[in-house]
């Protein structure tokens, strides 16, 4: 069982943003906390003492945020995606800023978020930006929202809501959305088959979180199923969020894709900190 969190840090707006939220993901669930910097070596070579203080800027904001965890930095040479990857690999989560220094001042999610978040092992947390220092804490909703389709992406997912929502003392709710298939509008039975299609599909959905729902019994579980694109469901249950989590793809994806059209889309669309998750390989195979 891991015993850390892994943050990448590289000076940006939202990576102090994913120090802070790290930060108290550690504190509850009694995790220490990996900073790294990732850059190729003639960059630390050239730049040695600014990275080292922009590690050391950042381990002073997550102490302060963390009380008592243990909190280490390290500056690591490589692809930054590619070693983030090889981090997540020992480690209880990472956690990344929307995007970095690098990426282009119009995108909501950078390259290196989407790479990570569609490779890593286990939970990937992106964070779009930190508290305003001038400004009140932003209010804490109490609730964890959840996309569950019953796939083994989604799976995944729910085990790390139960466990964050457990750690924050919040209510889990759980998004079960589904889209209406085409008919023709000239079928006699139409409205019927409307009718048999959303008891089914609505029945089917509050079935799959009843075992969640007994398996947790400290936990207030509700749960949706709205007639809805998931994107779009899950845009509308994050108003009232502190985190979304989804599986990295659900049962309509591809199974050659890394990161499915839900995952990218929630990603991009909703502003509260997501997590994407995906299963381990024993649980793939």
């Amino acid at each position: 069982m891991s015993t850390h969190i892994v943050v990448g840090v590289d000076g940006s707006v939202p990576a102090t943003g994913a120090v802070e939220w790290a930060a108290g993901d550690a504190r509850r669930r009694g995790l220490d906390l990996r900073l790294v910097h990732v850059g190729p070596q003639w960059l630390h070579e050239g730049n040695a003492e600014h990275c080292a203080r922009l590690l050391e800027e950042a381990a002073d904001r997550a102490r302060a945020l963390a009380g008592g965890v243990k909190v280490t930095t390290e500056l690591l040479s490589g692809n930054v995606a590619g070693e983030l990857i090889r981090e997540s690999a020992t480690a209880g989560g990472v956690v990344l800023g929307s995007r970095g220094l690098g990426g282009f001042a119009g995108m909501t999610v950078g390259s290196v978020s989407l790479a990570v978040a569609g490779h890593a092992s286990g939970p990937v947390v992106v964070v779009r930006a930190p508290a305003a220092p001038a400004a009140p804490a932003a209010p804490e909703h109490g609730r964890v929202v959840v996309g569950y389709d019953g796939s083994r992406d989604a799976q995944a997912a729910m085990e790390y809501a139960v466990e964050q929502a457990r750690a924050r003392g919040a209510r889990l709710h759980v998004v079960s959305a589904w889209q209406m298939p085409v008919f023709s509008p000239y079928a006699v039975t139409y409205n019927t088959l409307i009718q048999d299609l959303m008891r089914e599909e609505t029945g089917a959905a509050r079935e799959r979180v009843v075992p969640w729902r007994e398996a947790n019994p400290d936990l207030v579980v509700t749960d949706e199923q709205p007639c809805a694109h998931p994107v779009t469901a899950l845009m509308q249950a994050a108003g009232s969020a502190d985190l979304v989590v989804v599986g990295s793809r659900g049962r309509g994806g591809f199974a050659s894709a890394v990161l499915g059209s839900v995952s990218h889309g929630v990603l991009h669309h909703v502003t509260c900190p997501v997590a994407v998750v995906r299963p381990g390989e024993e649980e793939r195979s």
